[in-house]
């Protein structure tokens, strides 16, 4: 990386301990390379984030069933899998296997070996066929799933980017063998489109595909959604064409039919898998990079903002009372506070001044300040602060619930 690249990532680093985004985990033991936590604003924005791409696959969509998956499975499944065999990192051409091993059982000579799951994906084709019983689904159709995974990575970096515990979000849509190209082009341009709307400058993004020596041994095609990171293109999400690998393999292993009857051909045959599997933690720390933003301001100053998507946000408004010594309006402040919080993620701030109080509300992201002034005890009216423009409009008090709504939904 150029110094400047490097500055923007230490810079955001710095702004994710300041302002309760991201820790550096057991900071006070001084830290454990590749883990991290997440603050109270950090929580509230990774949360909307995972709703959102849920909502988008799950909850709107017909076709696609979530699960929520154990992060320990038979050890015999990562056999099938590929991993114990083919999992490895390397570093000066020595081959090291990256899965984390665990024991399960504590009797001494009936303690298993087992790992913890190196990508989540697993627990989808363990649970196909008892979804296919379970559920009225038929092919095409999707499982998905958001969860933790572990990777003993050799060098972690890049703050969020490489870490050793992560979270993954998953889609394995199973499609008729003769079906597989067109879904793998409708879910290349389907994830591609979803990260764009999110993104303040989508011409950071791309779709590549791999080359063929660099395909992973599963695959028979596969895309990446990259981004523009400071240091360059790199992964956000893969899309992958895994062909009937998967449930081939755990069918041999575990010695289990998987594969589907298809009620309108009377056929059996092990459905081909679209994969679409990213890195949440990883898409988070791009929308970071995305929406950081250092302005100019008159005298000299810099106004460090996190132009981040409304509904990423940790909060949508902030309360303030111009003056925290003026207890009508402070009162008034709570009032307009407790009719909204129920409905949105609200924060209230009457600590410090006005000027510290948006340098906050602009270094977290949120993208509406309502003051309620001194014109308020008089007209009802307050004034909102637009983070990105910095310009106020005002709005009677009984108007701003509408008015965030549909500032929320456009």
């Amino acid at each position: 990386m150029t110094k400047n690249q490097n500055d923007k990532v230490s810079k955001i680093v710095s702004l994710c301990k300041r302002r309760g985004i991201i820790f550096q985990n057991s900071e006070i033991y001084g830290g454990i390379q590749g883990f991290y936590d997440y603050g109270p604003i950090g929580v509230l924005m990774k949360q909307n984030w995972k709703n959102i791409w849920w909502q988008e696959n799950i909850t709107h969509r017909r076709d696609i069933q979530g699960i929520d998956g154990s992060i320990i499975t038979h050890p015999k499944v990562w056999e099938a899998s590929g991993h114990v065999k083919n999992f490895a990192d390397s570093e000066d051409g020595k081959k090291f296997n990256i899965m984390f091993e665990t024991q399960v059982g504590v009797k001494k000579g009936e303690t298993q070996k087992a790992y913890l799951r190196g990508e989540a994906c697993q627990n989808i084709y363990l649970n196909f066929k008892n979804i296919l019983d379970s559920v009225r689904i038929k092919i095409p159709f999707g499982i998905a799933q958001i969860g933790k995974a572990f990777r003993n990575e050799i060098t972690p970096k890049n703050f969020i980017y490489r870490t050793r515990e992560f979270e993954q979000w998953d889609i394995q849509f199973f499609v008729k063998p003769k079906d597989e190209n067109f879904w793998f082009d409708y879910w290349k341009n389907n994830r591609l489109e979803f990260y764009k709307t999110f993104f303040n400058n989508p011409k950071n993004l791309r779709l590549r595909q791999h080359e063929k020596d660099e395909l992973v041994f599963y695959a028979k095609d596969a895309y990446d959604i990259e981004y523009q990171a400071p240091w360059g293109w790199a992964e956000m999400e893969g899309i992958h064409n895994r062909g009937d690998y998967d449930l081939k393999q755990h069918s041999e292993y575990s010695h289990t039919d998987l594969q589907y009857h298809d009620s309108e051909t009377n056929e059996k045959y092990l459905p081909h898998i679209i994969e679409c599997s990213g890195g949440v933690d990883r898409s988070f720390f791009y929308l970071l990079c995305d929406a950081y933003t250092e302005e100019k301001l008159d005298k000299g100053d810099t106004r460090t903002v996190l132009k981040i998507h409304p509904k990423l946000s940790a909060y949508k408004m902030c309360i303030i009372p111009l003056a925290a010594n003026k207890t009508e309006l402070v009162d008034l402040a709570e009032q307009i506070y407790s009719k909204l919080y129920t409905k949105y993620s609200i924060d209230f701030d009457d600590s410090s001044n006005i000027g510290k109080k948006y340098r906050r509300q602009d270094e977290i992201g949120t993208p509406w300040c309502l003051v309620v002034d001194y014109q308020t005890l008089e007209d009802q009216t307050v004034s909102i602060r637009d983070r990105d423009t910095m310009t106020q409009i005002r709005l009677k008090i009984d108007e701003v619930d509408n008015w965030l709504f549909t500032e929320l939904n456009k």
